[in-house]
C-alpha cells in the first residue's frame, strides 16, 4: 500500500556503505500506488486524473554528491523523452520551494496538456533529495581516501499511466472522432487508429 515505489527503493541500501566505484546505482520499479488525495486538489481533476489508486513506473538513483545534478538532468531527460515519444504536447516546470516536498532540494514536473480541462497536468515528477533521504536511511559510500560520506538520492516518475490515457485520447483525436495511435504504441495495440464504438457500429 505504497504512495510510490520510491519509498521502497530508497530503503534497498539502508544502513549500507557502498563502494564509490559502484555509484551511480540505478533502479526502476513498476507498482500500483495508493493515495488519499483524490479530488482534493482541483475540482476539475476527477476520474483517472486524480484517483486513489494508479499505476506508475519509478526511476531511482543513488548518486555521488559531485554528480547528482547531472543525474537529475539525466532523469529529467528520460522522463521528457517518454512524453515526447508519445507525441504529446508538454512542458517542463521547476517547482517553487513552497511546492516542493520538504525532503527534496529541487523538483521538476513534466506536464501534458489536456484540452478537456484547459490545463496542464503532471505526469512525471523528477526530484533530487541530495543527502536528506540518505541521512535518514544511513546510506553512505566509501571514497578512495577519507571517511564514508552520504550518497545523494534522486527519483523520477516514469509517467503516471492513469493520466496518460486521457492525454493520448484527447491530443491524438482526429476530426472524424478516431484517435491516431502513436507509432511507439502501434506494436502493442496492433493498429494505427482507434475507432469510437458508435462509429464502429
Amino acid at each position: 500500500m505504497l504512495p510510490t515505489s520510491e519509498t521502497a527503493l530508497v530503503n534497498l541500501h539502508r544502513d549500507e556503505v557502498l563502494p564509490e566505484t559502484a555509484l551511480p546505482l540505478k533502479y526502476v520499479a513498476y507498482s500500483p500506488c495508493y493515495r488519499r488525495e483524490a479530488g482534493s486538489y482541483r475540482a476539475s481533476e476527477r476520474g483517472t486524473l486524480r484517483g486513489h489508486q494508479f499505476n506508475k513506473v519509478e526511476m531511482f538513483q543513488f548518486a555521488h554528491p559531485d554528480k547528482s545534478d547531472a543525474a537529475h538532468q539525466e532523469l529529467l531527460g528520460r522522463a521528457a523523452d517518454l512524453v515526447a515519444s508519445l507525441g504529446l504536447h508538454h512542458r517542463i516546470t521547476r517547482l517553487a520551494s513552497e511546492d516542493t516536498s520538504a525532503s527534496m532540494a529541487k523538483t521538476f514536473d513534466v506536464e501534458v496538456w489536456l484540452p478537456s480541462i484547459g490545463a496542464y497536468v503532471e505526469v512525471s515528477s523528477v526530484s533530487n533529495a541530495r543527502d536528506y533521504q540518505a541521512r535518514r536511511g544511513n546510506i553512505r559510500y566509501r571514497p578512495a581516501t577519507g571517511k564514508p560520506a552520504y550518497v545523494h538520492t534522486l527519483n523520477a516518475s516514469g509517467l503516471a499511466t492513469s493520466r496518460l490515457v486521457p492525454a493520448l485520447l484527447e491530443q491524438h483525436q482526429q476530426a472524424d472522432g478516431t484517435v491516431s495511435v502513436p507509432a511507439v504504441l502501434q506494436r502493442w495495440l496492433g493498429r494505427e487508429t482507434l475507432t469510437p464504438p458508435a462509429a464502429a457500429r
